[in-house]
């Protein structure tokens, strides 16, 4: 008898971004995970944004079939119903993605978003959540923010219900690709860059365009990635392979939560070092102006979105109860910060 060797299945993912990002960095993680635990069960490759379809097209095109899976943030799908980037990053509240995460294994939050997908919108996707981001940065200026008054006039990059808030702060939100930011910098079309992290901003060369990166945002504090898988092809996998891709997605969680941890503070050294960035932190004025706004928006949506109201006051009943408890439970981090790093230490030593 001849042995022949047995095929594995594939799954071909694609991502939202670009090949030289971070974030495809973390699908590529995310896939290797899959392949690892399944060896000659499935493979699954991840495509750079572009290759098949444009970022904004993903949904439809994991929902017909014209690709395996996607990985992404479902706030890319506003369009379609204002809800999605509530569960792609909920506005500020105080906790950050990993509790956000906890809502969406434990408070209640896949079941709306199974309800949205699948009863309300009849999409043939299975979803997935993983991968907890620090909450991102205002941006990079060409000059310093001292006041929400400095943000009115400009125009900043920004998409979804991020565009929504930057309205009412004053600001004209654009929507710019990542990699085609820095040239529409140069060009003056927009005035400020929404790069969500150090590692990608590095990598697109932010501080060749604009030296100054405001740090600390409550535009986006909990966002999470999305991965899609077309529901015909995930149920054509063996039980076993389908409880790896679920697992895969924790993994991956922790995972890129710790990679960040060591890639975040060394690219931003980076910047400082060779490139001559400065990095302050976003006066409170603007942050309480921040909020100001989400409360404006979200009552807004809410008002003519009964489905997105109901998204938020789940959230806003889980944030209540997890931030009171994190509040009460955890000792302040920034004394122990200040005991060991701070100015004072400095002195002795």
């Amino acid at each position: 008898m001849v042995a022949v060797a047995q095929q594995p299945l594939r799954l071909r993912l694609h991502g939202a971004w670009a090949a030289k990002d971070i974030y495809h960095e973390y699908a590529l993680d995310f896939a290797k995970k899959i392949n690892d635990m399944a060896g000659n069960r499935l493979r699954v490759e991840v495509l750079p944004a572009g290759a098949v379809v444009k970022p904004q097209d993903l949904l439809d095109a994991v929902h017909r079939g014209t690709i395996d899976g996607c990985h992404a943030v479902s706030g890319l799908w506003h369009a379609r119903n204002h809800a999605f980037s509530l569960f792609g990053s909920a506005p500020a509240l105080g906790v950050d993605a990993n509790v956000f995460l906890a809502w969406m294994r434990y408070g209640g939050g896949m079941d709306l978003y199974q309800n949205l997908v699948h009863r309300q919108l009849n999409l043939n996707v299975v979803p997935f959540f993983t991968g907890p981001l620090p909450a991102q940065p205002l941006g990079w200026f060409s000059k310093t923010i001292r006041s929400s008054d400095d943000l009115k006039g400009l125009r900043i990059q920004a998409a979804g219900i991020v565009a929504e808030l930057v309205r009412e702060l004053g600001a004209s939100p654009v929507a710019v690709a990542d990699d085609e930011v820095p040239a529409a910098m140069k060009r003056g079309d927009i005035d400020v860059a929404a790069f969500d992290n150090p590692s990608t901003g590095r990598v697109y060369g932010m501080p060749d365009v604009a030296k100054i990166g405001m740090l600390r945002s409550y535009h986006q504090t909990a966002e999470v990635f999305e991965v899609l898988i077309n529901r015909a092809r995930f149920n054509a996998l063996p039980a076993e392979v389908q409880a790896m891709v679920r697992h895969a997605a924790d993994a991956a969680s922790a995972d890129m939560s710790w990679k960040v941890m060591q890639r975040y503070p060394e690219d931003m050294a980076a910047m400082r070092e060779m490139k001559g960035a400065q990095f302050q932190r976003t006066p409170a004025g603007v942050l309480r102006a921040q909020l100001r706004a989400w409360e404006i928006v979200v009552n807004r949506a809410g008002n003519s979105n009964p489905f997105f109201e109901k998204v938020w006051k789940s959230q806003l009943a889980w944030a209540r109860r997890t931030s009171a408890w994190l509040r009460e439970n955890n000792p302040d981090a920034a004394m122990a910060q200040e005991f060991w790093f701070g100015s004072m230490r400095r002195k002795k030593t």
